[in-house]
């Protein structure tokens, strides 16, 4: 069962840009696109032999735990391309 918006989408089509409120929303200078990463891409579908108590350790964290390894792994593949 699909949750209902509460959006009025309508109003939100009709709004011009000069009424949208970034005031919650700080302004990007310089130095946030230093610091920004290009996106890798899409992602690989491969099939990993790992060690169950790795594995383990990663399920236990909840949700996501694949994308933990990844991180895990891009973390390891920066620390070593320098």
């Amino acid at each position: 069962m699909k949750k209902v918006s509460k959006t009025n989408w309508d109003k939100v089509k009709a709004m011009k840009d000069a009424e949208i409120d970034y005031s919650d929303i700080p302004e990007l200078d310089k130095d946030f696109f230093k610091k920004a990463v290009i996106w890798p891409g899409t992602k690989k579908q491969i099939t990993l032999r790992l060690d169950p108590d790795v594995v383990d350790f990663f399920k236990k964290q909840g949700r996501g735990y694949q994308s933990m390894i990844n991180n895990v792994l891009r973390k390891y593949v920066e620390a070593h391309s320098h």
